[in-house]
């Protein structure tokens, strides 16, 4: 280290004190040193002394303070950090195999290069709940996964084939109590599990086996593949029953061709007007009366063709017949063992027709007297119609078919199969020409009874379809669903024409209004009945006051009153406004 040096600074002298009663030098003099003053006696001239200059003073200089070393720190030393914890390894599920057989890692093969050995490094753990996650959704993608597979591969819809395939898989054929669709979805599932263990060579030659039986011909003696006909040779009665609705249906359509003709030429008939007025009458509906129909909730009601009876039907097995329009009881009929499920009116006389759950349909008079009883399904009914001219009956059964009942006689005329599930409505076309039916299987079918073949299959619902309707114009069909939807359907162009998000429940029935098609009336379990236009299908009316499920609505034929039956065991008659001033005539 270099060390500052001092260097020392002269101090000056301070003045000599004059004595008393003497002036002091000046300060200029002061600084010059005074010569001794000559002898006085001496005669000898004295030469003048040299001068001499006084030494220059040395100049003071201003004292500095010392300055402070810096201090320069020691060197600082490094301290070791301290270890980290060391985690126990993750122990990570096995890789799902692939269909090759190779594992399905989540990491790239570009992370796989760069990474080290994985036994050498550390992995961070999991907790439970990422890992029962984690798990779940692998476990939702593998059923996604095998449900796509499924949806991919092609199974036989021939039960016999089904059975078929089975058989050389190695499966037991039939299951006990196991129906043609489920068996056919467990076949499905073998392939499906036979493909993802890879073991395709045991399906191919299944399939093969199967070509090859098919392409042999077959010997006679020997019991080949039964193959089923599309149709099954009907009665002597049948033939004849279907003569008779092709002769009566011709005749009804003529006429209403006929009159629809007449009114569009007729100057004196504006049908956009009275459509006007009628709709502004569906708007005026108000609850006119409301009754108990039965101790047990409600599932059917039906007005006579004249509009002087209504008809209900409850789960208690009754039937009971009400005046109109006072909803006074007139008569109560009792023979059904199970709880009645519908109830409908012959368009041209007071008969009545019933549906129950104990798989029969029961014809009435209006005195209440049984004339004849229609057995032969092997399931509960739904619900149950009658043909136009009033010789034949209609009921829709869960054991998936529809069956044509001869009314005079009580023979069963025609036993239609065609939906895959139960089948729960049913109605006639108003020219006797069609009939259509709906089911659990969310189709609607049109079927023609002249030829007895399925003209028509109306896919659009989502959920089991309940309720169907034919309007009176002839071309316009209404299916209420499940799905809370009413669909329109157009007969000429074999498509759904509008679609009514009609309620916040599913949708019990459907009913057009008898007389022209005016208006549409809909019941839904969400305790409500709504009224659409035929027009544009806008809601015109909501007849709100029932505190239980809807289960069915019905229209007088000149669309003054409209019935609605609930599961809180009361009939609610509702009215327009008009008081019959300005009613349709009734042809």
């Amino acid at each position: 280290m270099v060390e500052e040096t001092q260097i020392p600074t002269p101090i000056p002298e301070p003045p000599a004190t004059a004595p008393a009663g003497q002036t002091p030098p000046s300060t200029a003099n002061s600084a010059l040193v005074q010569p001794p003053l000559p002898n006085v006696a001496s005669s000898l001239p004295i030469p003048p002394p040299p001068l001499v200059r006084p030494p220059l003073a040395t100049p003071i200089l201003p004292v500095v303070p010392p300055i402070a070393p810096i201090p320069v720190p020691p060197p600082s030393v490094i301290r070791p950090l301290a270890p980290l914890p060391i985690r126990p390894p993750v122990v990570r599920p096995p890789p799902l195999p692939t269909k090759n057989g190779e594992a399905n890692g989540s990491d790239s093969g570009s992370d796989q290069e760069g990474s080290v050995d994985p036994s050498s490094t550390l992995e961070y753990e999991i907790t439970e709940e990422s890992r029962i996650v984690r798990e779940r959704h692998e476990k939702a993608m593998q059923d996604l996964l095998t449900k796509r597979r499924a949806y991919a591969l092609a199974v036989p819809t021939n039960d016999s084939a089904v059975r078929a395939r089975l058989r050389r898989l190695g499966e037991p054929i039939t299951l006990f109590g196991e129906r043609e669709m489920e068996r056919r979805d467990r076949l499905r599932m073998i392939m499906v599990r036979l493909d993802a263990e890879g073991q395709l060579e045991k399906l191919l030659k299944a399939h093969e086996d199967e070509e090859a039986a098919a392409a042999t011909p077959v010997e006679e003696g020997d019991e080949g593949p039964q193959s089923y006909p599309f149709y099954t040779e009907g009665l002597k009665s049948l033939l004849e029953a279907r003569i008779e609705i092709a002769k009566y249906s011709i005749w009804r359509a003529a006429s209403r061709l006929e009159r629809a003709r007449r009114r569009r030429d007729d100057p004196d008939e504006d049908l956009d007007a009275e459509m006007d007025c009628v709709l502004k009458q569906a708007g005026d509906f108000t609850l006119n009366c409301s009754e108990f129909g039965d101790d047990r909730p409600l599932s059917g009601c039906s007005f006579s063709n004249d509009g002087k009876l209504l008809a209900t039907s409850a789960w208690s097995g009754s039937i009971k017949l009400w005046s109109m329009p006072q909803v006074s009881k007139v008569a109560t009929l009792k023979g059904h063992t199970e709880r009645a499920t519908d109830v409908a009116f012959s368009p041209i006389n007071n008969h009545l027709a019933t549906a129950s759950a104990d798989r029969t349909a029961k014809l009435w008079n209006a005195e209440g007297a049984l004339l004849k009883s229609f057995d032969g399904h092997l399931d509960r009914l739904a619900r149950v119609a009658f043909h136009p001219s009033g010789k034949y009956l209609g009921t829709a059964s869960f054991d998936k078919t529809w069956r044509l009942w001869d009314v005079n006689t009580g023979e069963e005329l025609l036993l239609q199969e065609g939906h895959s599930r139960s089948v729960y409505g049913i109605c006639f076309h108003r020219d006797g020409s069609l009939a259509a039916s709906c089911g659990l299987d969310a189709l609607s079918r049109v079927w023609d009874l002249r030829t007895g073949r399925s003209i028509l299959a109306l896919e659009g619902h989502v959920k089991p379809v309940l309720g169907i309707s034919f309007s009176p114009n002839g071309y316009h069909l209404a299916t209420g669903s499940e799905d809370n939807t009413c669909r329109i359907w157009d007969l000429r162009k074999k498509k759904s024409l509008y679609i009514i998000p009609a309620h916040s429940h599913l949708i019990s029935q459907v009913k057009f209004e008898p007389q022209e098609g005016y208006f549409l009336a809909t019941a839904s379990y969400d305790t409500t009945a709504k009224v659409w236009s035929a027009r544009d299908f806008k809601p015109i009316k909501t007849l709100s006051g029932h505190e239980a499920k809807v289960s069915c609505v019905d229209i007088t034929g000149d669309g003054q009153y409209i019935a609605t039956v609930a599961h809180d065991r009361t009939i609610k008659l509702w009215s327009c406004g008009s008081n019959g001033k300005n009613a349709m005539d009734i042809d």
